[in-house]
């Protein structure tokens, strides 16, 4: 696995809010710079076989306008496709609708920054349980995968190992120090620092048990 401390300072993460129609929604943004080029990053968060050894088993029809569903998580609506500059797309998951939007963008000398965008409406007292960690970990956690599955393409996705590396130390490190960044982002983003950590501390429990 990859150190978690590299990791976790190789991602820049931003909290923040947006004005939408249906109301107020909280807005996530993560992203990493990867040692690959544009097109081979495309390739692999867009193909079917290649998202299956870093993220989820996915289904569907990707493509705009096709549906997609990754297995045990979410699905949605596949809304804009650009080729290799990114998508958009729906994130429908336990009757909830969301949205996210990926960005590649090139960053010289063959490297290439994954960016994800997801706006969410967010119930108050959720919010002010777990913040933007409760989203905001699940993301690192798969900028984690795509950083490995890139150090060595051909390698499947190996689920046991996954889950024991979540419950080693450095897997429990790993959260920690994600779920810190959140709290980082949201105080940032003008929460007051001890709210901010009390609800780092609750999501870090939540993902670790404990």
């Amino acid at each position: 696995m990859i150190d978690a401390k590299q990791q976790v300072s190789a991602v820049r993460r931003q909290a923040g809010g947006r004005t939408l129609e249906a109301g107020e929604a909280r807005v996530s943004t993560i992203s990493q710079v990867y040692d690959t080029g544009q097109d081979d990053l495309w390739d692999a968060v867009t193909d079917p076989e290649r998202i299956t050894r870093w993220f989820l088993p996915v289904s569907g029809e990707l493509r705009e306008g096709g549906k997609y569903q990754l297995e045990g998580n979410a699905g949605g609506t596949i809304s804009r496709c650009d080729k290799p500059h990114g998508f958009a797309a729906t994130w429908e998951y336990n009757g909830e609708v969301s949205w996210i939007e990926v960005r590649l963008v090139p960053e010289g000398d063959g490297r290439t920054r994954f960016e994800l965008e997801h706006v969410a409406h967010v119930a108050d007292e959720f919010w002010e349980q777990f913040g933007p960690g409760a989203v905001g970990i699940g993301w690192d956690a798969g900028l984690l995968g795509l950083a490995m599955h890139l150090a060595d393409p051909a390698a499947p996705r190996d689920q046991a190992a996954i889950e024991a590396w979540m419950v080693s130390d450095e897997g429990k490190l790993f959260y920690r120090l994600s779920s810190d960044s959140w709290a980082e982002a949201a105080v940032a983003d003008g929460t007051d620092p001890a709210v901010a950590r009390e609800r780092a501390d609750r999501c870090y429990a939540a993902y670790t048990g404990g």
